[in-house]
């Protein structure tokens, strides 16, 4: 199957298209999303001709964009041709052609007279050619909405100023600081100030750059300028922040550049004294524990002698990490009680806590990590991995049986009620009351959990539970109702009916581009009005709708949707939901579930998860396509499947893919017993992670099991799986 055939398995209802300006919907509408293809394009489609263009352009393919201009010349597509062509120009650095094709369009293209102007004018600024050039930018400034073009256009604005009056050009920047992109705001600011002969306050935006950008061509360009500058300057040089200094070294370990890191912080340490100059010497050891040498961070770490300060509390926890890592459990303790006892405060201690207490939470020890996580929430009660560390010794109190089990539930969900673990509690609470036959109260937890987290992995349980006898049955208890009724549950808003005119601006010149073979430019359109005055999830329907694929419509969804899993089905449209929760590939699929017994929903539900049905995914593990193989399992199971001649490209066809994920699973599934939860746990985890996790203890139900699992990813993983099923089942089981 060719990577274009999921457009024939699609449900006929995406293919509806509104013909509406207005983004508007009913509860009984479809769920359009127009498909691409690369293949054969239309010669009298413009989007596809410039699309072609853009990918590889040659004279060739410019021919037909040119003819379809002049063939046009009297109307919008024709001019949004001319757009396309003077945009494509720009790109090449063909900035005369680009002056060409731009020039007087603004008034053929009054809803994006900003982006005509700014090509326009970018164009004439890298030309040289900058008489009247300031002018050309105001569309972009003084348009409505805001343009996403604002802040590049001040730069492009100061660059042609900068000849004539350097000053008035930094002033311009200055003004309007909030609005630029970095680090071309301040690479460009430093370029005016030092053309002003404004050589300090040059000096200075050219060590922003190159102190918080540590790679790239700005900071490059900020070396080179600030090496002139102090041998212009000598003995009146501004040095730089010592913060600054150890800033350039962080962003390096943040970009994971542990060797290059390690040699800047020694750097630091050979010109700044005090905390700076500590901190560097702690962060030596630090790359050398990131880059994975821990024998040497461990004895670096333990041999620095540094005052009582941050610096030596965040040594400290180097050092319990270190003997984590070696498996020295008694180094690492030994290191957690002296920052008890130096530094009882520190976030450092809290991070010891947390960490140490996942050491031996991982080996089931809860004697050892339940003592750590709650020293961690009482005595840091406003870190944010508070709510984390409460949920671990609330939860084993449960799993133990323990007395206090049910306060600490109430008080996880009192303390926490917008942590992700409120929905856990809130089940495990009915759970508990529902042992003790007080099955008013456990109908109130459950209820409440559909109320609240309608499409979270808990609510599945919890439905299931309200049809049990004696809760489907009882009336929901006063006291627990007035207990969770006096908690905060912010209220999820609906998915608007009606686009405001911001929006339906927005989308309009989001068409237009896309109409002019310009994707890129209409995306950007839309997510810069979501975070400007738009309303995000019907901007996240248009893009989604406009995306060449099912899968890069459902990232944009879940961009700028994040809250869909607290949205009950019934306050969005359809199509809302269809978009988030695509079934592309639908024949292949259920036909691959069905041959090995499988439900289609939950093949359909790993796949979300797995790869957001991108058939070419390949992740940094090397596995391929919708279900991610790796090719030496695919190769084990491709004559079982009935697939044959096994490459790993193979599986980047979803057909093949999709019989040999299948077959996998289905043996997966097998070799657990059937039990589903192991099986996706294996699936992420593997199988000896997972047969050791179900020695702990003896599981009650299989959400005792969830959330014992001790690694976030898998748990998270196997939560979501089957809660992508549930949705799959409700949205397409009829």
């Amino acid at each position: 199957m060719n990577r274009n055939s999921w457009v024939r398995v699609i449900p006929a209802r995406w293919f509806s298209l509104l013909v509406i300006a207005a983004v508007t919907w009913t509860a009984s509408s479809g769920a359009p999303h127009r498909t691409r293809t690369r293949t054969s394009p239309k010669p009298s489609s413009l989007a596809e001709i410039v699309r072609a263009y853009r990918e590889s352009p040659s004279p060739a393919r410019k021919a037909p964009v040119e003819a379809y201009a002049r063939a046009h010349a009297r109307d919008t597509d024709g001019a949004l041709a001319r757009l396309a062509l003077g945009v494509v120009a720009y790109e090449q650095r063909d900035y005369a052609s680009a002056i060409a094709s731009l020039q007087s369009l603004s008034s053929r293209l009054p809803q994006l007279a900003d982006y005509t102007a700014f090509y326009l004018g970018a164009s004439r600024v890298e030309a040289n050619e900058l008489a009247g050039t300031p002018l050309e930018f105001d569309p972009t400034h003084r348009g409505t909405p805001l343009s996403p073009l604002d802040g590049k256009a001040w730069i492009l604005q100061a660059r042609a100023l900068k000849a004539s009056d350097p000053s008035g050009a930094a002033q311009l920047l200055r003004d309007h600081y909030a609005a630029l992109p970095q680090p071309d705001g301040d690479i460009t600011l430093a370029d005016c100030y030092q053309a002003a002969n404004e050589l300090p306050k040059a000096v200075d935006f050219y060590q922003r750059v190159y102190y918080q950008y540590p790679t790239g061509d700005a900071s490059a360009r900020a070396a080179a300028a600030l090496v002139s500058l102090r041998s212009i300057l000598g003995a009146s040089y501004p040095p730089p922040l010592a913060q600054q200094m150890l800033n350039r070294a962080d962003r390096m370990m943040a970009q994971h550049d542990y060797p290059r890191a390690r040699s800047e912080y020694q750097l630091v340490i050979g010109q700044v004294a005090g905390l700076e100059r500590d901190l560097a010497r702690v962060r030596v050891g630090e790359a050398n524990y990131a880059n994975g040498d821990t024998s040497t961070a461990y004895q670096y770490l333990r041999g620095l002698d540094l005052p009582a300060s941050e610096a030596d509390a965040e040594r400290l926890y180097y050092v319990s990490e270190c003997a984590r890592r070696l498996s020295d459990d008694a180094g690492m303790l030994a290191a957690v009680d002296r920052l008890e006892k130096q530094y009882p405060h520190s976030p450092w201690r809290f991070k010891a806590l947390v960490s140490s207490g996942n050491r031996f939470l991982l080996v089931n020890q809860p004697g050892q990590y339940v003592p750590l996580y709650r020293a961690a929430y009482q005595d840091f009660p406003g870190e944010p991995m508070a709510a984390s560390c409460h949920w671990k010794v609330t939860f084993q109190a449960y799993l133990g049986g323990q007395s206090d089990a049910r306060e600490l539930l109430r008080e996880q969900i009192r303390l926490y009620p917008d942590a992700p673990y409120t929905a856990a509690a809130l089940y495990f609470l009915g759970r508990n009351y529902q042992a003790a036959n007080e099955f008013g109260a456990a109908r109130a937890c459950y209820t409440r959990i559909g109320e609240v987290f309608p499409n979270h992995y808990y609510a599945m349980p919890a439905r299931e539970r309200l049809r049990e006898p004696g809760v489907r049955t009882a009336a929901p208890d006063a006291e627990v109702v007035q207990f969770l009724d006096s908690l905060p549950h912010p209220a999820v808003k609906p998915v608007d009916s009606q686009a405001t005119p911001a929006t339906e601006i927005r989308i309009s010149r989001s068409r237009l581009l896309r109409r002019a073979g310009l994707s890129d430019l209409a995306d950007s359109e839309l997510r810069f009005g979501a975070r400007n005055g738009g309303q995000p999830r019907l901007l996240a329907m248009e893009m989604a709708r406009e995306a060449e694929t099912p899968s890069q419509g459902l990232r944009a969804m879940k961009s700028l949707s994040a809250d869909y899993l607290d949205l009950p089905l019934h306050d969005a449209p359809r199509s809302f939901w269809e978009l988030l929760f695509p079934l592309p590939f639908r024949d292949e699929l259920t036909r691959a579930a069905r041959e090995r017994n499988i439900d289609p929903f939950l093949l359909a539900g790993l796949i979300r998860q797995e790869s957001e049905f991108d058939p070419q995914a390949l992740s940094r593990a090397r596995a391929y396509g919708l279900t991610q193989v790796l090719p030496a399992t695919g190769r084990r199971y491709a004559r079982q499947a009935g697939v044959r001649s096994f490459s790993p490209r193979l599986l980047f066809n979803p057909a093949a893919n999709l019989k040999i994920g299948s077959s996998i699973f289905r043996s997966m599934l097998d070799s657990q017993g059937g039990n589903l939860e192991e099986t996706l746990a294996a699936y992420n985890a593997g199988p000896n992670r997972v047969a050791e996790w179900a020695t702990w203890r003896t599981y009650r139900e299989p959400a005792e099991f969830v959330e014992s699992i001790p690694f976030t990813e898998t748990r998270d993983y196997v939560q979501a799986v089957l809660r992508n099923a549930d949705m799959y089942r409700r949205l397409y089981a009829k």
